[in-house]
């Protein structure tokens, strides 16, 4: 018997999410006796809420084919988690509501750690109300955070842009720090996980040949130790480059920088780092600073997206179909390591209660011991997530990226408001 098949799109945008979108509409057409329609919701669990449906129907195999080169979310993402059932049961039983109204029988949600933890919900609350919903976890996040894998879709693409931005700001440091800026720092995403930090000590091919200093979100700030490592690059190399996360913390757990409040559950908005340390770095150093925080740029940068990182996005797509198509669901698609030299990796699977709101941080193995660095174990393990390139198609000199031309399905229930 079929089912329709609804796929939505979570949290923070990445690269190379929308080769995960194309994994499982591709997968899900060559399966039509298992997947009748498939749909896309707006903005996310928002539009599964709202009934705001695209039906890809109409959609041409070269169309999905090219979601592999664009950037951002098809379907549009949302940074809105459906609360605890207990509270918030009208959520839950809503969303049945439209699957049944749509005959959506296969549920994919595609994000990062909360988004695990809607999916799993919704899994238990169709099971408590008998309908038969299938649910599979597509994973993505740049964060690199995700539990019981070996990386998460969309990081390995964002590390190669940190990694190339801190090399090429370099080299141009480098070439103005006798009479101009001797210090740069550059901003970086990692809430509460220093990886894309990390991701910046491969800009250099082998330790030392950078003055590099990076900053990780699980190592607490020293204002004192730091301004002595920025002192002592400066004085060896007459320049320091330095990668932060945003998620930098003081002894006492505290952001060292909050951006703004945001009223979507208690989530707060980063950002402030780099302006802050270009402070510190100028009163107490009297060194000229430039800082830049890479923001959406580091996680939208098709044009130079890791290979690596393309390939597994689109393969954790295809493979959530394939499990659904073979009778497996609750779970959510991971990626197993299979040798480091050279990187061979498969497709795995966990159940989604073991990743639901679990996050993985940079293992201390892999900070070295001056705690601004990385080990060579952590060489080993980011370099190849950042390797290959997969340029898009460029016309008159910029990427092309045709955007879908997407169609709602027809509503068939009343209106739904958000809390």
């Amino acid at each position: 018997m079929t089912a329709n098949l609804l796929y939505a799109q979570s949290g923070g945008m990445t690269a190379v999410i929308n080769a995960s979108a194309c994994g499982v509409i591709e997968a899900a057409r060559a399966r039509p006796e298992r997947f009748g329609k498939v749909f896309a919701a707006r903005d996310g669990i928002v539009g599964a809420l709202t009934e705001q449906l695209y039906d890809l129907d109409a959609q041409s195999d070269a169309a999905i084919a090219a979601l592999r080169h664009l950037p951002g979310g098809a379907f549009g993402s949302c940074r809105y988690d459906l609360q605890d059932i207990a509270t918030h049961r009208h959520q839950y039983e809503r969303l049945i509501e439209v699957f049944a109204a749509h005959d959506i029988g296969y549920f994919l949600y595609n994000g990062g750690g909360g988004s695990m933890l809607t999916a799993e919900r919704l899994l238990r609350v169709g099971e408590s109300l008998g309908y038969p919903l299938k649910v599979m976890g597509v994973p993505k996040t740049i964060d690199n955070d995700l539990a019981d894998t070996d990386t998460s879709p969309g990081f390995g693409s964002a590390a190669k842009y940190v990694a190339v931005s801190a090399r090429e700001a370099a080299h141009d440091v480098a070439s103005m720090a006798g009479s101009s800026t001797k210090v740069f720092i550059l901003e970086v995403m990692g809430r509460h996980a220093g990886w894309l930090a990390a991701a910046g000590g491969l800009a250099e091919r082998a330790p030392g040949e950078l003055p590099l200093l990076l900053l990780f979100a699980e190592r607490a700030f020293d204002e004192a130790t730091f301004l002595a490592a920025v002192r002592a690059r400066v004085t060896s190399h007459g320049y320091c480059v330095i990668v932060a996360s945003e998620g930098l913390k003081d002894a006492e757990g505290q952001f060292l920088s909050i951006s703004a409040d945001s009223p979507v559950y208690a989530w707060i908005q980063l950002g402030g780092v780099a302006a802050g340390l270009a402070g510190r770095i100028k009163q107490q150093l009297g060194y000229r600073t430039h800082w830049a925080v890479a923001d959406y740029l580091q996680r939208s940068a098709r044009h130079i997206a890791s290979r690596t990182d393309l390939e597994q996005a689109y393969a954790c797509g295809r493979a959530a179909v394939e499990l659904l198509a073979a009778g497996e669901h609750g779970r959510m698609i991971t990626l197993r390591r299979l040798s480091d030299a050279p990187y061979r990796w498969e497709t795995d699977s966990v159940p989604l209660a073991t990743v639901a709101d679990v996050e993985c941080t940079v293992p201390a193995a892999f900070i070295d011991a001056e705690g601004f660095g990385i080990t060579e174990a952590a060489r080993r393990h980011l370099r190849p997530l950042i390797e290959g390139e997969d340029y898009p198609p460029f016309r008159d000199g910029i990427p092309d990226y045709p955007a879908l031309r997407l169609e709602l399905a027809p509503r068939r229930l009343p209106d739904f408001t958000l809390d």
